[in-house]
């Protein structure tokens, strides 16, 4: 086996852990907002993320593998960040920079994923992990977008607030 299908190997294992994890993750991420966007947002995600976990076991099917999920470190610490803004109820502008940091971690791993499955003529990989690329890219478009609204009503609120102080 070559070095580089042993990484693609390695980064499917980590990335179908961190879309697990994400399972967990996002129905609190979903209560804890506000904005009745962000909670569709969240939900919305959670049914792609289920999608997400099915394709990597397309993936390894395809490559006569077992699915193994080998832990994700960054997506642990990723949402234990997450976790910290919900418990300290820092409002949606900071669970929505917590989402973004997860999709930006997800765009780098499917993005590398997809590379390496171009270069080992692995179609079929290379085609679900585009779908799954395309979907993340979308969401953080998606959070940008609640993003403003979240953080101009944020700001509103403060303004008006302090002018009654």
């Amino acid at each position: 086996m070559s070095k580089l299908n042993e990484t693609f190997l390695s980064g499917l294992s980590d990335i179908y852990d961190a879309e697990k994890q994400l399972l967990k993750a996002l129905p609190k991420m979903s209560q804890a907002a506000e904005n009745e966007s962000l909670k569709t947002g969240f939900e919305t995600h959670l049914n792609e993320t289920r999608q997400h976990v099915k394709r990597i076991e397309q993936i390894f099917e395809s490559l006569d593998e077992k699915p193994e999920a080998k832990k994700c470190k960054a997506m642990k610490g990723l949402l234990e960040e997450g976790s910290e803004v919900i418990e300290k109820e820092e409002g949606d502008a900071a669970l929505i920079a917590a989402a973004q940091k997860v999709e930006h971690y997800e765009i780098a791993a499917y993005g590398s994923l997809k590379f390496w499955a171009e270069v080992l003529d692995e179609d079929a990989a290379v085609h679900l992990l585009e779908q799954t690329l395309n979907e993340e890219r979308a969401t953080s478009e998606k959070l940008n977008e609640v993003a403003k609204t979240v953080s101009q009503e944020e700001n509103e609120e403060e303004t008006a607030e302090s002018d009654k102080g």
